[in-house]
């Protein structure tokens, strides 16, 4: 009876999945999904195919649920026994740029296709689809916003409804989008994470470019084993579909004889904040002045190569991200940033146009364009190595006041694990003092970013209360707690302007006050006072100007804060 009603069911749902297809479909490749019609989609799909379920995962800016589409050949949903079944977890996020939908219709179009049977879904590769990300920016449609770009006819936006750019919001998460983001990346621990985008820049060929995390940041195994196995074979399987390949172009208006280079993606961009949990990230960018439907079918073509080589390579796949995991677990130390290194390249196909100059019919000044009449193809070298810079010794743990709530609940997001101290209690720890930091003069996503930030250790003896956070770093998040909570870090909380608070100073004096203040300060402190004279001889501006003096001596004296500029985060080493 059982197996009647199955293959009654199986016939069933072919017949509907085969009936229904999606507003790209019926429009010829001219036109995107909406929010509510990729939504219903699935809906759709989970009933009528048990091996879809769709789930809510969270809350978004603009006030809708995310949701997340789970397939898996077997009709089982729990991550946790995927991984126990030694299943390559695939996350595909779409629309995190809604006016750039590829990857939201051709989604559609490929779970529908594994349930119809189209394209099989190997046993040992599970996926989960984010069918749109930006669901604030999906709503706010328009034909206008994206003026280079082929098609569709309607798109989104690129804010949210916060009109943020949550492709940089992957660690400072000021998006509810990304809060969501972070439980459910978490719950799926997955091998790898694509990120559907489209590209702007320079004019060629190509319909599909890839951006890959930057290998060296998934270690020497993972990461080179992503570069010299797993990458080359996902660029034969894009050239064997039609759809001929190349990384993401870097140069716009300079010549390809200069070579390209690999995007630098810190953990602010989805794949750089996978590398943080050893996860691979790929960032697939079809060519915006390609026709929509050319670049629909790409990123369709893409996600299907990746199923394939995840299922043929699952093992090695497994193995080396299990190594990845452990050599975090026991590193030593950690780059907080990277510079390019020019020494190492190797050479892609690159197919472009020759560029030409001529009058602009806008402006009436010469301009310059790509001629399509003149098309070429060259060996570009492609510089894809990267050397660490601001090399970082992890500490034993990290303790935190109560206080700096955000930057807790945002590590508890992101599966830290850390205990409270159930007593007052004094340590002897390792504070930085922040001497120097730039802050940016205009806003970048709601923030005054801080950069060449220089510091100074201290160690002192530091009182922390009943509450306080004490966070050792022998658990997975390793590699993430040293990015974020290190100052000097790229995208860590103190570049995100999370702890500003301690670079005001909340105390002060009144200069005729502090004058007979100082002078008995001085009288006390015969070290202090040669300080003084020393700094007086080698600087005449200060040895002439009192008010300098006095603010020198009440910051070397007990009467100065000490949390004035002094990094809540302190470190305890081994």
């Amino acid at each position: 009876m059982r197996s009647l009603f199955l293959l009654l069911l199986t016939v069933s749902v072919c017949s509907t999945a085969h009936a229904q297809q999606c507003r790209f479909e019926k429009s010829d490749g001219k036109e995107s999904a909406t929010y509510f019609e990729a939504i219903e989609w699935y809906r759709n799909l989970d009933k009528q195919s048990a091996q879809v379920l769709v789930k809510e995962m969270g809350m978004t800016d603009a006030g809708y649920p995310l949701h997340l589409v789970l397939v898996s050949k077997d009709g089982k949903f729990d991550p946790g026994q995927w991984h126990k079944q030694n299943k390559v977890v695939v996350l595909i996020n779409n629309g995190i740029h809604p006016g750039e939908p590829d990857g939201i219709d051709a989604s559609m179009m490929l779970v529908r296709d594994i349930v119809i049977k189209k394209i099989s879904l190997p046993d040992n590769v599970a996926l989960a689809f984010i069918p749109v990300y930006n669901i604030g920016g999906c709503l706010n449609r328009n034909s206008y916003s994206r003026a280079n770009q082929d098609g569709p006819l309607e798109y989104g936006f690129r804010g949210n409804a916060q009109n943020l750019d949550l492709n940089r919001d992957f660690t400072k998460c000021d998006s509810k989008e990304a809060r969501s983001f972070a439980r459910l990346f978490h719950w799926l621990d997955p091998e790898i994470l694509v990120d559907n985008h489209v590209s702007d820049g320079a004019d060629y060929q190509h319909t599909m470019t890839m951006l890959t995390s930057q290998y060296d940041k998934l270690g020497a195994g993972l990461g080179g084993w992503l570069r010299d196995t797993f990458e080359p074979r996902l660029y034969n399987g894009m050239r064997d579909k039609k759809w001929d390949m190349v990384p993401y172009v870097s140069f716009e208006t300079g010549s390809p004889d200069k070579g390209m280079m690999m995007f630098y993606d810190p953990p602010r961009y989805s794949s750089g904040y996978a590398a943080l949990f050893q996860t691979i990230g790929f960032v697939p960018e079809t060519h915006m002045l390609k026709p929509f439907k050319d670049r629909v079918l790409s990123t369709y073509a893409f996600s299907q190569t990746i199923i394939e080589q995840a299922s043929e390579k699952a093992g090695e796949l497994i193995e080396e991200r299990k190594k990845a995991k452990a050599a975090v677990r026991s590193a030593a130390s950690f780059p907080l940033r990277w510079s390019l290194d020019t020494s190492h390249y190797s050479f892609v196909t690159f197919k472009g146009y020759e560029q030409a100059y001529k009058p602009s019919d806008a402006t009436g000044l010469n301009r310059m364009y790509y001629d399509r009449g003149k098309p070429f193809t060259k060996q570009v070298r492609f510089y894809n190595r990267f050397k660490p810079v601001d090399i970082i010794n992890a500490p034993k743990a990290y303790i935190i006041p109560q206080g700096w709530h955000a930057v807790i609940d945002l590590l508890k997001l992101n599966a830290v694990t850390m205990r409270q101290f159930s007593n007052d209690t004094i340590i002897e720890v390792q504070a930085y003092r922040i001497d120097d930091y730039k802050s940016m003069p205009r806003p970048y996503e709601k923030h005054h970013k801080n950069s060449s930030v220089k510091t100074s250790i201290l160690t002192q003896q530091i009182k922390f209360l009943r509450g306080d956070y004490y966070i050792s770093l022998d658990q997975p998040a390793r590699r993430y707690l040293v990015e974020m909570l290190e100052p000097t870090g790229d995208d860590s909380f103190f570049a995100w302007n999370f702890f500003d608070a301690i670079l005001q100073q909340k105390e002060g004096y009144s200069d005729y006050r502090w004058e007979d203040l100082a002078a008995d300060v001085l009288r006390a402190n015969p070290g202090l006072k040669k300080k003084l004279e020393e700094k007086k001889a080698a600087d005449p501006a200060f040895a002439g100007n009192g008010s300098a003096q006095l603010d020198f001596i009440y910051k070397n004296s007990r009467y100065y804060e000490p949390g004035h500029n002094r990094y809540p985060v302190y470190r305890l080493n081994p």
